[in-house]
């Protein structure tokens, strides 16, 4: 079976994360076969959200999401064996938790990414994804 993300994927996931969230006024991407794809490009365009692609071969634009991939990387997936498919998804997500709703970040003010993220739909700003 073919593993890969498609634009329609995308688009499948930005529209519940939206419906939850809320809409975000932009969002930062790689230069990804996903993200250039006219799906994305045609549902930004309709929802007035506004891509911003990131240099080819510049990690330095994504620094958030580099950090987060060591921290995966680093604490998780190369901290764990995973005898099945529904084990990793169960170390996964108990990861996940930890990280989002129990952990303080420094760069969100020593919030959790959960309470950040509540206290911006509290708010009458838009998140930026």
């Amino acid at each position: 079976a073919d593993s890969k993300i498609t634009g329609d994927t995308v688009v499948d996931i930005l529209d519940s994360i939206s419906y939850h969230r809320g809409r975000p006024e932009r969002i930062r991407v790689d230069n990804g076969p996903e993200f250039v794809s006219k799906a994305l490009d045609n549902y930004s365009y309709q929802n007035n959200i506004k891509l911003e692609f990131s240099r080819p071969g510049k990690p330095v634009d994504n620094a958030f999401i580099e950090s987060f991939n060591g921290s995966l990387r680093d604490e998780c997936l190369n901290t764990n064996w995973f005898l099945s498919i529904e084990d990793a998804q169960l170390k996964l997500e108990a990861w996940r938790r930890d990280y989002n709703e129990f952990r303080p970040h420094s760069s969100l003010g020593n919030m959790t990414p959960g309470d950040f993220a509540r206290s911006l739909l509290k708010g009458a700003n838009k998140p930026d994804y």
